[in-house]
């Protein structure tokens, strides 16, 4: 019989890799090979190898299957990082989400992961990045608003007639328009 030969093999391998990591099934199966390859009289280390693991990993697959046999290569539960947020700082920081931040005190109209985490290290002595604070919005159910741009020295007039939405809330300042 001929060899065959996989195109493109060195990518198809990086392809495959992915595929199998992309699901939890595929994980324990191919955990399940690593062990098969092990009980066949493979050292932990060529199993690494041909699967492309290291092989520590492989060794704690082995472990895992002696200690609980098939159930000890299924994905366990991740509990992640615990949160540094308190139940308290939660229900604080819903308060103050529903505030503007000019009435906290901030030079903006509109909340963004930035003045979130700069309110957090303030007020809850809470050091957190920015993309953090931007996935707290989202978990709180709060969806991002860009406010419009305002062009330095444009009619107003103007600009009224050629919006399509009627304005929102009461007039701003002085100078604002009436609704027509």
């Amino acid at each position: 019989m001929r060899k065959l030969q996989v195109d493109d093999a060195e990518i198809m391998q990086i392809a495959v890799q992915q595929e199998i990591l992309r699901s939890e099934e595929s994980r324990y199966d191919h955990r399940l090979h690593g062990v098969l390859l092990v009980s066949r009289g493979m050292s932990c280390y060529e199993v690494g190898e041909h699967l492309g693991q290291d092989p520590v990993t492989v060794q704690r697959w082995v472990r895992a299957f002696n200690a609980d046999g098939f159930a000890g290569l299924r994905e366990g539960e991740r509990s992640g990082r615990p949160s540094r947020i308190t139940p308290d700082h939660w229900s604080a920081l819903e308060r103050a989400l529903r505030r503007s931040p000019r009435s906290l005190g901030y030079g903006q109209n509109l909340w963004d992961g930035k003045l979130l985490a700069h309110h957090l290290r303030e007020k809850c002595d809470l050091q957190l990045g920015v993309r953090q604070c931007q996935r707290i919005f989202r978990q709180m159910g709060f969806r991002r608003r860009k406010p419009r741009p305002l062009i330095a020295k444009a009619d107003l007039e103007a600009q009224a007639r050629y919006k399509t939405s009627p304005p929102v809330g009461p007039p701003r300042g002085p100078d604002a328009l009436e609704p027509r």
